[in-house]
This record gives structure tokens, C-alpha cells and sequence, in this order.
């Protein structure tokens, strides 16, 4: 269980708190600027009260943000926006990077959850491409892949979070399937999930909990089909909002 407890960055962000338990998958959403990669980036350790920091990010009892930065890497992986690598390595010199402290590669359950990484973001004929050769669809499924080891159960029994900001932003339509098959995968190890989302429909579909942001403000939180009303979601965004029922399925329409 995640318990972040009046979270805040200065005037970016004012104190919010939540929870998300174990296993669960949480959408951060609201307009550009309205605080989802700040609230990202202070959960996962990455700002600190210099930038204006307060409040705390308790994960079983533990409170993540009093660890230092290599103990926080094994509890919690944190995926930023798209950045283009600073050096140059192969694409399976990068995912041996990530692979927990201590993991083996010639363990056989090290083998096998690089294999199924790997499969579940259609990597394998990428494995010996130079990163600095890759689109930018190319280049987001490594680092997908990266920090998906970096928290797999089998390797590294401690952790307890992954934190993705806008990750299907560089991915097509097929590539962003694959993103929340992976994502399914790593909470059903038991790995929270907490996603900086654009997508509405996509957040409506596949998120358990759901908080709405608005110019650093906790605007509502949630069950995301209670925080993704038309009122909350037209107020916010400042538009006209319907949602329709196609195929049994619910739908935002933007207007």
C-alpha cells in the first residue's frame, strides 16, 4: 500500500494526498500544466525540498523520500517523459543496465523475465540496434522495457511501484496496446502503477483510480468512473464533454 500524504512542490502543486494499494493502476490526468509530471516526479524522489518539496510518500510504513536515491531504485522505477539517450549502447547493453542490483544473467528466472519483457514490447530483432538508431516509438519501448526490469517481482522481490510519465506519448495506436498489456502485467505482480495519462478514454478503460488535476490543484479522486464525470471533466478542462455508451462501453466525446 502507497499512502502519499500531502504531497506538494511550492506553488506548482499544492499538499494532495491518495492511496493506491497493491496491484492497482492510477491515472493522473488534467490539462498541459496542470502539475502531472510535477506530482510524478516528487512521488518518485526525483525533486527534493529544494524545489519546494513537502509532505510524504509512505510505502509499507517506509517513508520512500528519507531513502537514498539507490535504495528508493529498488522499491519504485520511474519512467520520465521521452528523452533521447546521451550515450551510445546497444539496445541489450541497455536493458543489462536496468536489471535489478545482483540479478544474474545467467539465472534462469533473470533469463525468463527478460524474455518476457521483451516479447511483450516486440523488441527481439531491435536487441543488437545501436539506441541512437531508434525512432522514438523504437527508443520509448526500451525504456519501457528498462524500467519494467527494473521492478520485475521475479528479480527484485522489494518492489512496490511503478511511476510512468505520459508514456504512450511516442507510441502508435498498436505500440500503445502493447504499453498497457505491459502495464497489466507489472500490476499483476502486485506493483502499483501510477501513469500521467492524456488519453481519457484510455484512462476510463484501463485505470482502477483516477485523479483529476487542475493548475496544481486535486481537483477530485477516485474510482475513475466517478472522478471522469462530463461536470468535473467540462470544468476543468473548459469544454463540453458527453459520455456515450457504445458497445457497452463508456466514451468521452469532446465538443
Amino acid at each position: 500500500m502507497m499512502h502519499v500524504k500531502h504531497i506538494g512542490v511550492g506553488n506548482r502543486l499544492l499538499p494532495l494526498s491518495f492511496e493506491c494499494k497493491a496491484g492497482e493502476v492510477v491515472h493522473v490526468v488534467g490539462p498541459n500544466g496542470s502539475g502531472k509530471s510535477t506530482l510524478l516526479a516528487a512521488i518518485a524522489g526525483t525533486l527534493t525540498h529544494r524545489d519546494g518539496v513537502s509532505g510524504e510518500v509512505s510505502i509499507n510504513d517506509n517513508n520512500l523520500l528519507a531513502m537514498p536515491l539507490s535504495e528508493q531504485a529498488t522499491v519504485r522505477g520511474y519512467l520520465c517523459q521521452q528523452s533521447r539517450p546521451a550515450f551510445n549502447v546497444d539496445v541489450f547493453q541497455y536493458l543489462a543496465l536496468s536489471l535489478p542490483s545482483g540479478a544474474n544473467i545467467t539465472e534462469k528466472k533473470v533469463r525468463d523475465a527478460v524474455n518476457a519483457v521483451i516479447d511483450l514490447v516486440q523488441l527481439k530483432d531491435k536487441l543488437h540496434r545501436s539506441i541512437q538508431t531508434l525512432s522514438g516509438g523504437e527508443w520509448q519501448r526500451v525504456r519501457l522495457a528498462g524500467v519494467c526490469l527494473q521492478v520485475w517481482r521475479t528479480m527484485n522481490p522489494y518492489s512496490q511501484l511503478l511511476i510512468l510519465d505520459e508514456p504512450a506519448a511516442p507510441l502508435d495506436i498498436a505500440q500503445e496496446g502493447l504499453l498497457y498489456q505491459l502495464i497489466y502485467t507489472v500490476a499483476a505482480q502486485g506493483i502499483a502503477v501510477v501513469v500521467a495519462n492524456h488519453d481519457l478514454n484510455r484512462t476510463i478503460k484501463h485505470a482502477d483510480k483516477a485523479l483529476l488535476l487542475s493548475n496544481g490543484v486535486l481537483h477530485s479522486s477516485g474510482k475513475t468512473n466517478e472522478v471522469l464525470t462530463e461536470a468535473a471533466l467540462g470544468e476543468v478542462f473548459r469544454t463540453k464533454v458527453r459520455k456515450v455508451i457504445l458497445e457497452r462501453k463508456p466514451y468521452l466525446i469532446f465538443e
